[in-house]
């Protein structure tokens, strides 16, 4: 299919926009009329702009208020559809959208719309241009497409055929499987656009909320779906209005652009096998399945030889032992359970690249998959930027792309005993043995910029195929958190992704510190966390200490003992309990030189959350150790 873009949905004047979509490998574009009016330069311009940029204008855009308008108005809007006729000829476009009239004084009569889009198609018909006909959903008379569908069947006009919006129908919480059965033929165009679910007026909704597919919450893949059952195989293409998009950088949004209609795509493929209603190959885009994963292979902290060391000594106190160094270059391996961290201090390498971009972060995550060399070719399909590093020698080279912050994603396979990377990169100490009972990394939380959370939503959706859950909304001392987890479909790896748009948060301590998005907080799994946390406390791990207020609340929400409620407060051991009676029990480490801090954490019975319940006690323990707050006496 030909993927296309509405100029609208990006931000810059009209030659980088159409700069941007075609570095994106977009195939055409729709010219906003005020994209137009806006440019210092002459139609036929834009139209050699965009030749010589190997996209194809798909549509001109839009032509209101002409159908049902008051009939001592007819002549003009006749005339004024001649100029805009001039207009796409000297674009070289032979399509304009003709959107549902919203005047108050408009007719509704159903002759009347008919006739007047008859007349407009033999117009256009005249001068071999077509008129697509949509569906505001805010229109005055006509705001559905099976009204449209209706009128433009009476208008019988082979010039007039109807545009599909995916927002006009799916906000109005309209049923698509009816589009069935218009005839492809007369499906001229469609555009899709996702959203939020929001409670508010359809037109403010429109104007400011959508946002790209696999970004908001339609079930964009059902909308499609029966379109292409109907043959319709002309242009889909995004229009998105979007007061975040209108501000954003117009290549990386556009690049986002094009992954989020693969990903539809993919969607809509398995749609319509999952029904047993294939179409034929080449349709869709189809990339490598995603693998099951089985959980993070390692984490590389990019650090210098102080930072390594002083790094190293807080996870040594934290249980994990120092498991092997690296033959050919400064990177130790230290480990707990299945829990493997790498620091890396190597000098002219990607670690000390980032390090001296970021500090001390976490510079790259790898995952288990099965096959490294189809999950590399899946992202790369989705337009995922690979990595391939210097290799040593007797070193392994390992499939790895890059995260939306610059880091790295391996990918790395599992393999047998005496087979994995590690037995072949590192020199390993057969004798050593981890002190704690940490067995895995629960999950990792990441601090974005606030205004790349769905592009960081939409990378891991499309390019590993992870799930995302309901956004939340947090309360700080100092303002909101907003959160939404990530997680990969066996929920074996969990990435809750965290933005403030307030200065003084965690949240925006974090980015200050970083210089940009990174690692915020490691949870790690445990069988028996107030034994982790007698030898955590022992070993003189920092850990965060919370109000005894905080247990007096415990005590008034739960039917807890006293002895039991202060073996909670004496470790600072925070709680939480679902409605199907799974309990959490998790504590913090103070911030590692004011960057990231850890967690311990304990699932019972099923609990599958992050204890939202207790954000903000431990978002407001945190402010109060920034700023030196006195420690609280200990029972």
């Amino acid at each position: 299919m030909q993927r296309s873009i509405a100029t609208v949905s990006l931000s810059g004047t009209l030659p980088e926009k159409l700069e941007a979509i075609a570095a994106a490998g977009f195939d055409g574009v729709e010219i906003f009329e005020n994209d137009l009016l806006y440019y210092d330069g002459s139609p036929g311009e834009i139209r050699k702009r965009c030749a010589d940029l190997g996209l194809a204008i798909t549509l001109f855009q839009p032509f209101r208020d002409f159908e049902g308008c008051r009939r001592d108005r007819l002549q003009r809007n006749i005339d004024r559809a001649e100029r805009k006729f001039d207009l796409m000829q000297e674009l070289g476009t032979d399509l304009v959208l003709v959107c549902s009239n919203v005047a108050a004084d408009s007719l509704g009569d159903d002759e009347i719309l008919i006739d007047d889009l008859r007349l407009l198609g033999e117009r256009a018909g005249a001068r071999g241009l077509r008129i697509g006909y949509e569906a505001l959903a805010w229109g005055r008379h006509v705001n559905t497409y099976q009204q449209v569908w209706n009128l433009v069947r009476q208008a019988d006009h082979p010039a007039v055929g109807v545009i599909l919006d995916s927002f006009h129908t799916l906000s109005l919480k309209g049923d698509p499987s009816a589009i069935a059965d218009i005839p492809g033929d007369k499906i001229f165009f469609v555009q899709m656009a996702d959203a939020p679910i929001l409670a508010m007026d359809v037109l403010e909704w429109s104007r400011h909320f959508r946002c790209f597919p696999g970004q908001g919450e339609f079930d964009l893949a059902g909308f499609l779906a029966p379109i292409l059952r109907t043959g319709y195989r002309g242009p889909l293409s995004l229009e998105i209005f979007n007061d975040g998009f209108r501000a954003a950088p117009p290549r990386q949004n556009a690049a986002d652009g094009l992954r989020s209609l693969l990903y539809l795509e993919e969607k809509t493929h398995r749609r319509l096998e999952k029904e047993g209603c294939p179409i034929e190959p080449g349709v869709l885009f189809t990339p490598p399945a995603a693998h099951r994963y089985d959980g993070v292979e390692f984490l590389e902290f990019a650090v210098d030889e102080a930072v390594g060391a002083r790094l190293s000594g807080w996870l040594e106190r934290l249980g994990f032992v120092r498991a092997g160094q690296h033959r050919s270059k400064d990177v130790s391996l230290l480990r707990q359970g299945d829990i493997n961290i790498v620091l890396n201090a190597e000098p002219y390498s990607f670690a000390h690249n980032f390090f001296e971009s970021h500090g001390p972060s976490l510079c790259a995550t790898a995952l288990r998959v099965r096959n490294g060399a189809e999950a590399l070719q899946r992202a790369c399909d989705y337009r995922g930027q690979p990595y391939r590093g210097l290799v040593g020698p007797n070193e392994r080279e390992i499939p790895a792309v890059r995260a939306p912050d610059g880091s790295l994603i391996y990918l790395v396979e599992q393999a047998g005993e005496g087979q994995t990377i590690y037995d072949t990169d590192f020199s390993l100490d057969s004798n050593a043995q981890a002190r704690g009972g940490l067995q895995r990394i629960d999950h990792m939380a990441l601090a974005l910029p606030a205004d790349s959370l769905d592009s960081w939503v939409l990378f891991y959706k499309s390019l590993l195929d992870f799930e995302a859950d309901d956004e939340v909304v947090l309360p700080d001392p100092y303002g909101l958190v907003k959160s939404r987890a990530i997680r990969s479909r066996c929920s074996s790896i969990r990435l809750p992704l965290n933005i403030s748009e307030n200065r003084n948060t965690a949240i925006a301590h974090a980015l200050s510190s970083y210089q940009g998005s990174g690692v915020h907080h490691i949870a790690f799994s445990c069988d028996d966390i107030f034994a982790e946390v007698a030898r955590a406390k022992e070993a003189g791990v920092p850990l965060l200490e919370i109000p005894l207020n905080y247990y007096d609340d415990l005590a008034a929400r739960f039917d807890f003992d006293d002895e039991f409620l202060s073996e909670l407060a004496y470790y600072n051991v925070l709680y939480d309990r679902d409605a199907q009676g799974g309990e959490l029990f998790h504590v913090y480490t103070e911030p590692f030189e004011e960057r990231f801090f850890f967690e311990i954490i304990q699932r019972k019975g099923g609990y599958v959350g992050y204890g939202a319940a207790n954000v903000a006690v431990r978002l407001a323990a945190m402010a109060k150790a920034r700023s030196g707050g006195l420690k609280r006496p200990r029972l």
